[in-house]
């Protein structure tokens, strides 16, 4: 069964069983509590806490969604036979709609019947295996699993701390797992599905506390799935990888190489395609980190500019049609790829031949290559060999965070204390760079805000910003997905703004006249009694767009460059999401 079958297979299963089909949202999530989407429970996380309805969002207490996820933690691990940077997850998710009984019946279910493999056996958890003193030690026997599994023919065992899964980033709703496991070609037990059955909130004491509705999240990975079912020997075998490794077939490369090629390629396209940029910091390291890891294998084995040009496309080809910003953004992807190489060929060949001029590479000298040449610890850890057998991540990272420790204690030094030069709310910045970045895409979300009542009509109200270094997000009222040629229009309509340099004002005045002067602004929230209006145009009575505002915004359309649209998708119900960067 191929790929695109599984998919189609999966959300069909779950959508005859009452499941509302919700798209992937973005790498780039919405908790500040984790880099990047690294499951498929992130977009859903409120609706378990309760701030959420999904009745309200989805019109179901149960959701199901093929989600792309990206594990930072493991791109030192790629290479081997299982590890991946990006990968798809598969997921089913209850809201109070179902627990424990039903969940299992539809994870043996899809197994048995949709997917036609054979079970080899089933884990639920069991405090007796946890080490002691460790916090899920409390937890008790999972009883309730092994009874509703005990109705099947499969064989169950008791495990420890592998099955209680924690809260993503520190905090949130936990519980314990149940994990199915099927034999591999070699003959081996794989886990492919674990089922969560949240019940608890854990804080960041790791205190539990019961919750007031039970759930169900559930995460089988795509590519481990593909494996079993195609009965291949490794994930890299499967349709999802097959067509990207004869394209590298032809160079003389090791395995391992191949491997980190492939995938890290495939992360990078994904990554683009959401967004995110090349740069030094947060999701943008990330980014930089594959392609440079990527560009480097390229010139030692000779890799053409030409292949890896059609390594992306292909990538863009193979996914375009479920994930359609990776056909959106094309252009984006292959001009960001090419731009971060001829940055990178700058500093390389300086970086190495200064590697090569120390005699023991420690922790402190390689994170000042990096900083001096822009040569990540992979490189420096590859080129190193024996002189750099000491050098680990862990080190490594720790002086990254002395780096950006003492960099921002140079920011709050320098801005009186506050450490961010500015925090909104709706934005944050915590240098001039950095100011000027969020100016610019601030001033470009009350462009697009207007741009979308032109093309789809005055009944689109916003309903949140947020805005950081690399992009903005801004929710609205809507009731449809746009079409590729709307979002076409309202991006070209924001450029023509752009382009046409037109002033940026504002004007401040009582509430009650700023009502009068048409000024966009959110009906239900509270505003001072004296507010400011921001416009774009020559004056406030003839300004093709007014918003009420605190700032800070350009002086000109003119300086906030290229505007380009990279996703639009659903928020929830009756919500469209839009994500925009500008160049």
């Amino acid at each position: 069964m191929r790929s695109e079958e599984i998919r189609k297979k999966f959300l069909e299963f779950f959508e005859k069983r009452g499941h509302k089909v919700v798209p992937s949202s973005s790498l780039i999530p919405d908790d500040p509590s984790v880099l990047l989407t690294t499951a498929g429970m992130q977009q859903f996380k409120r609706y378990f806490t309760g701030e959420l309805n999904p009745k309200n969002d989805f019109g179901s207490l149960n959701t199901a969604s093929v989600q792309e996820s990206f594990r930072t933690s493991d791109i030192d691990e790629v290479g081997d036979a299982s590890h991946l940077t990006f990968f798809e997850m598969l997921g089913n998710f209850s809201f109070g709609g179902y627990f424990k009984e039903k969940a299992i019946v539809y994870g043996y279910e899809f197994i048995t019947k949709g997917m036609e493999l054979k079970i080899d056996k089933v884990t639920i958890f069991d405090p007796k295996k946890v080490p002691a003193g460790d916090w899920r030690k409390g937890v008790p026997l999972d009883k309730e699993s092994e009874s509703f599994w005990q109705n099947h023919p499969v064989q169950v065992e008791r495990s420890g701390i592998d099955n209680f899964w924690g809260p993503t980033g520190g905090e949130g709703p936990c519980g314990s797992t149940t994990e199915i496991y099927v034999k591999n070609v070699a003959g081996e037990s794989v886990e492919i599905w674990n089922i969560v059955f949240n019940e608890f909130y854990c804080d960041k004491n790791k205190k539990l506390t019961p919750l007031k509705t039970p759930g169900v999240d559930t995460g089988m990975g795509l590519e481990r799935l593909a494996m079993v079912s195609q009965k291949v020997p490794t994930i890299f075998e499967t349709d999802l990888f097959k067509a990207l490794f004869d394209i590298v077939e032809a160079n003389i490369i090791p395995i391992r190489e191949k491997r980190i090629i492939v995938d890290h390629i495939r992360g990078s396209v994904f990554l683009l395609a959401d967004g995110v940029r090349p740069s030094n910091k947060e999701a943008g390291y990330i980014l930089r980190r594959l392609i440079r890891r990527v560009l480097v294998y390229s010139n030692q084995f000779e890799i053409s500019n030409d292949t890896l040009e059609i390594m992306i496309n292909l990538i863009i080809k193979q996914y375009g049609d479920f994930y359609k910003e990776c056909e959106v953004q094309k252009e984006e992807i292959l001009k960001e790829f090419k731009e971060e190489k001829e940055r990178f060929s700058k500093t390389l060949t300086r970086g190495v031949s200064e590697l090569k001029k120390i005699d023991a590479i420690n922790a402190k000298n390689a994170f000042g290559l990096y900083e001096t040449f822009g040569v990540p610890y992979e490189i420096i850890k590859e080129f190193g060999g024996e002189k750099a057998k000491k050098l680990n991540r862990e080190d490594f990272d720790k002086e990254f965070m002395k780096h950006q420790e003492i960099s921002r204690a140079g920011v709050e030094k320098k801005f009186g204390g506050h450490g961010l030069l500015l925090d909104t709310g709706e934005l944050k910045a915590g240098s001039e760079e950095e100011l000027k970045k969020v100016t610019r895409l601030h001033t470009a979300t009350h462009l697009l805000n207007q741009a979308l009542r032109e093309v789809l009509g005055d009944e689109v109200t916003q309903r949140g910003s947020d805005i950081t270094t690399e992009r903005t997000r801004f929710d609205f009222t809507f009731t449809r997905k746009m079409t590729p040629e709307e979002i076409k229009k309202v991006e070209a309509i924001v450029n023509v703004k752009i382009k046409e340099d037109l002033p940026v004002g504002f004007k401040e005045m009582s509430k009650t006249e700023a009502e009068k002067t048409g000024a966009l602004h959110f009906f239900k929230a509270k505003y001072p009694e004296r507010v400011k209006v921001y416009y774009v145009g020559y004056s406030l009575d003839k300004a093709w767009s007014k918003e009420f505002c605190g700032g800070p915004h350009v002086t000109r359309t003119g300086e906030i460059g290229k505007f380009k649209i990279v996703k639009e998708e659903a928020s929830s119900a009756g919500i469209r999401r839009i994500r925009a960067v500008v160049d």
